[in-house]
């Protein structure tokens, strides 16, 4: 390395790198095509994106300096331009860079389009932990880039984090037909219970491992960061209304899962119908909230959910005053399948998944009285290690991804 004036960046690319493990990598990471010119990977906040492009370079590189990692809210890049970095690394024969919080670079994505059309050569994998700001860019980069989303750790990723055990992926189709099998499996090794409770209250985020006792402060911090400076970057929000955006989520996880009669929500907040739902659809978009329709949900066109949920269990043992355990069971239950799976609202049951499948999901003395004699009826059971039949256990649709 020559240019003194870069010095800064390897010196943080390296502190990083030398921390990194590779013993465990997210369930993503085999799947995202890592040749591909323009890898986009965004995710909420704490979920380990930093970490999956260190443990990439860690894996794929002999001389870790033949290639760079940046983070665009870097020090650095309030005196060098991204192209400062890219021409240095192109006359340096560096051909591939790894480039976190994208959004906090001003015109990010017309730069990068510039990048991938004035630099042939070069290959660039970037994150950002704003999922709004990601969506509402106004660039279209989708022609030139390969885009996927990383979600928090699910329930069997939290078990191989934790080194427990370490089971593959079990797909929906194989979960419904072959789940005593897999159960059994699963329980003849782990005991299942302690692990899944320890799970909901904080197992989502990797980052729990760090912050130890400060994890519900850390998290309410990054449900902060998203309502004071995420919000307002893309939704042109006032002050007033980002202040009736916190209002809104305190009011929902005194309620969740929350069965909305929206007027009454308006008139709680002050607000119309046209913002209103402006602020609820950012929120799930966000991640801090998940709506549940019974249409596909269309961001351009908002209309009424008819269920909202937090975005997962850990938000709810840290923003809910109390935790309902039945409410629980549904927010785990749409949030693990919500990643690999399409989740509406039924006529009848609780979840209707992928316009086929129909769950209630419940304690373990739930019946099948709401949903029965429907085909392809199924019932998501708590307190239980192994099914039967219809009945599943619910710590298991935690393996689905």
């Amino acid at each position: 390395m020559e240019s003194i004036e870069l010095q800064p960046l390897f010196n943080n690319y390296h502190r990083k790198i030398a921390r990194i493990d590779l013993r465990f990598k997210r369930y993503l990471y085999d799947q995202i095509n890592w040749s591909a010119r323009i890898i986009s990977i965004k995710g909420a906040r704490g979920v380990g994106k930093t970490t999956m492009l260190l443990q990439h370079i860690l894996e794929n590189y002999e001389d870790i300096d033949k290639t760079l990692y940046a983070s665009l809210d870097d020090l650095w890049f309030a005196t060098h331009s991204l192209i400062d970095l890219v021409d240095w690394a192109d006359q340096h024969d560096i051909r591939r860079l790894y480039l976190d919080e994208v959004h906090k670079y001003e015109r990010w994505k017309e730069t990068l389009k510039n990048i991938y059309d004035s630099y042939p050569d070069m290959s660039i994998v970037y994150t950002s932990s704003s999922l709004l700001i990601m969506d509402n860019a106004t660039v279209d980069l989708s022609r030139r880039q390969t885009a996927y989303t990383l979600h928090g750790l699910s329930f069997r990723e939290f078990l191989a984090f934790e080194d427990v055990a370490h089971f593959p992926v079990i797909p929906l189709e194989d979960l419904l037909q072959n789940h005593v099998r897999h159960a059994m499996q699963i329980v003849q090794e782990v005991k299942v219970a302690s692990y899944f409770e320890t799970y909901l209250e904080h197992g989502y985020y990797p980052f729990y491992r760090e912050v130890g006792d400060d994890f519900a402060s850390r998290l309410r911090e990054i449900v902060s960061v998203v309502i004071d400076s995420d919000l307002p970057a893309v939704e042109n929000m006032a002050f007033e209304t980002i202040q009736k955006v916190k209002k809104l989520v305190m009011i929902i996880s005194e309620r969740v899962p929350f069965e909305p009669k929206m007027s009454d929500l308006w008139a709680q907040l002050a607000t119309n119908n046209e913002l209103g739902l402006r602020m609820l659809y950012a929120l799930d978009k966000a991640q801090i909230l998940s709506l549940l329709t019974s249409k596909a949900k269309h961001y351009k066109f908002l209309y009424k959910p008819d269920k909202i949920f937090l975005g997962n269990p850990n938000l709810m043992h840290v923003l809910c005053p109390m935790v309902n355990k039945g409410n629980e069971r549904e927010t785990l239950f749409c949030c693990q399948l919500q990643v690999n799976n399409d989740v509406k609202h039924p006529f009848k049951g609780d979840f209707l998944v992928n316009d086929k499948y129909l769950f209630e999901v419940g304690g373990r003395k739930k019946s099948f009285e709401q949903i029965a004699d429907v085909p392809n009826s199924f019932l998501a059971v708590d307190d239980t290690e192994v099914g039967h039949g219809n009945r599943i256990p619910l710590w298991l649709f935690g393996f689905t991804y």
